[in-house]
């Protein structure tokens, strides 16, 4: 009788059946990414010129019902196709295509997806120490180098036929030593100086130029408006030029970003010109611009794609991306010839 009773309750205090979901559940990369659009100026939604000569050409928050990591965007490239590849400082790629509306404009994002960066070892990186991507750049090969700070280094991941992400090898880096949280926060291919160069750069400023061939060499540093201002991102331009993005921060003015069109980093800066200047303040939607990519509108002009890592000073910061169009003014046409001198005559 006994026996019989403990069986009983044993059966009736069995685990219940499993509950099946639904719908299939998601697995893998593949991430839902809700792209909400801001316009340049909340009071004007119409407005869309800014200061420069830049037009606004649509900006997004961008956030994720799928994943809590979507966040810490430090820098990102526009590919062939509209193709977005960003990295995060906890060691993430992001990718995602950019969706235009009919007037070329900024206006969503597709095809998200999220997934870790391998190390050497082929696992993925563990810890903000390890894991605290800064800047990203695009060889002329397709080979990718990423830029780390905390653990300061430079990463070379080669390019594969399938698009796809292998162990790294390291690249020549800055014999330099560098804060714990302000190192190589710039990075861009610069094949003006050879097919395997790029230019780095640190958030106070400094500047240097490096060969994957041999060693880095100091550059003119590229320095804000005052101290408030810190070097996040570079992205090549034309011939020798870059753009160059600096952010600033101080808690009554807040956020605020310029970007500018460099003529020549490596000339004394005495030589250098700016071609143009892109100012996000005021009224602008403003967070901690770290991410700078260049590309060309379906219009011609110049695109400007700028993003945000949301997780620096408050829990109110958002991930932005803005997009911005210049057109390079006409050159001065050329000088009337001056008429021929006149021989002196003979006395």
């Amino acid at each position: 009788m006994l026996a019989g009773g403990l069986v009983a309750g044993c059966a009736e205090r069995a685990a219940p059946p499993p509950v099946v979901p639904a719908a299939p559940v998601k697995a893998g990369p593949e991430i839902t990414v809700v792209a909400t659009p801001i316009p340049m100026d909340a009071a004007d939604p119409t407005k869309v010129t800014a200061e420069g000569g830049f037009s606004y050409a649509g900006g997004l928050v961008l956030t994720s019902p799928d994943t809590t990591r979507l966040h810490g965007l430090s820098d990102l490239r526009i590919g062939a196709g509209d193709t977005l590849t960003a990295i995060t400082d906890e060691g993430d790629v992001f990718e995602a295509r950019i969706q235009l509306d009919a007037a070329g404009r900024l206006a969503g994002l597709a095809d998200g997806k999220l997934f870790p960066l391998p190390g050497p070892d082929g696992l993925p990186l563990q810890g903000k120490h390890n894991a605290d991507a800064e800047g990203l750049t695009v060889m002329p090969n397709g080979d990718r180098l990423i830029s780390f700070e905390r653990d300061h280094r430079i990463w070379l991941y080669p390019a594969q036929a399938d698009g796809g992400w292998r162990a790294p090898r390291p690249a020549p880096k800055p014999a330099t030593i560098l804060p714990d949280n302000e190192g190589l926060e710039a990075l861009s291919a610069y094949p003006a100086a050879g097919p395997d160069a790029y230019i780095v750069g640190g958030e106070e400023g400094e500047v240097w130029l490096c060969r994957l061939s041999t060693d880095c060499k100091s550059l003119p540093p590229q320095s804000g408006p005052d101290f408030t201002w810190g070097l996040t991102a570079f992205a090549p331009f034309q011939g020798t030029a870059v753009a160059t993005l600096h952010r600033g921060f101080d808690p009554v003015r807040g956020w605020r970003a310029i970007v500018r069109f460099i003529s020549d980093p490596t000339l004394p800066l005495a030589r250098q010109r700016t071609a143009a200047s892109l100012h996000v303040d005021g009224a602008m939607p403003r967070d901690n611009f770290e991410g700078l990519a260049l590309s060309t509108s379906p219009s011609g002009a110049i695109r400007v794609y700028l993003i945000s890592d949301d997780g620096a000073v408050s829990a109110k910061q958002r991930t932005l991306l803005l997009a911005f169009d210049w057109t390079p003014p006409p050159p001065p046409p050329p000088a009337p010839a001056k008429p021929p001198k006149k021989p002196a005559r003979k006395r």
